[in-house]
């Protein structure tokens, strides 16, 4: 059986669909965005999407990240003893109790590399944003990808809101700012992952470096 393929004409331009892998031509007016004509995926970003919203998600984040790890997490009360602690302590005395592997797993996918992500991509928005090319973009956005599976924040915080139900009968329990901005870091972690487009990260990439 004989199937009619319609070639693309030359100079036009290609997109491949991140979620079916379909190849198809990106349409002459990109402006409005573009949607995959087999399963809807975007493509390319419409007019709404303003890559300065992202820089701002980041700059709120790395915020609220070091609140998380200057003020403590959580504190505790039991016959008239106080003790509060932050993630980087909760490090600290897990080490000191010979579980270092665990405290080892604490600081890299609670501390380090939320933290070394939220800053890869302040390094690669804000010169985009302010029209300049950032050098070793493509090892940065490599890193970010490799980052951002590790980074366990959510995870973490779960962890916390379960020990805190099982100490609530035998301690008071006060939650510190520390969980509070932990709230706040997952809301913007998520919402900055939403909107991360590799692809317009790619086009002001190369738009910068065409009009140095």
């Amino acid at each position: 059986m004989s199937q009619n393929i319609r070639q693309p004409a030359t100079g036009t331009r290609l997109l491949a669909c991140h979620e079916c892998d379909l190849l198809q031509s990106a349409p002459p007016q990109t402006e409005q965005g573009a949607l995959c004509c087999r399963c809807g995926c975007q493509l390319l970003p419409g007019p709404a999407y303003r890559p300065t919203t992202s820089l701002a998600l980041v700059l709120a984040g790395l915020l609220v990240f070091v609140l998380a790890n200057v003020f403590p997490v959580v504190g505790l009360e039991a016959n008239g003893v106080k003790t509060a602690t932050t993630l980087l302590g909760t490090a600290w005395q897990l080490s000191q109790q010979q579980i270092e592997p665990v405290a080892l797993l604490v600081l890299l996918t609670g501390v380090l590399t939320p933290g070394l992500e939220l800053l890869c991509l302040l390094y690669l928005l804000l010169p985009l944003a302010l029209g300049h090319a950032p050098p070793g973009f493509a090892r940065v956005m490599r890193l970010v990808r490799v980052l951002h599976p590790w980074g366990m924040v959510e995870v973490f915080l779960l962890g916390v809101l379960v020990s805190l139900v099982k100490l609530a009968h035998m301690a008071e329990v006060h939650p510190g700012i520390g969980l509070w901005s932990f709230f706040a870091l997952i809301i913007l972690l998520a919402g900055n992952a939403s909107r991360f487009d590799p692809g317009l990260l790619w086009e002001r990439y190369l738009a910068c470096r065409a009009t140095r």
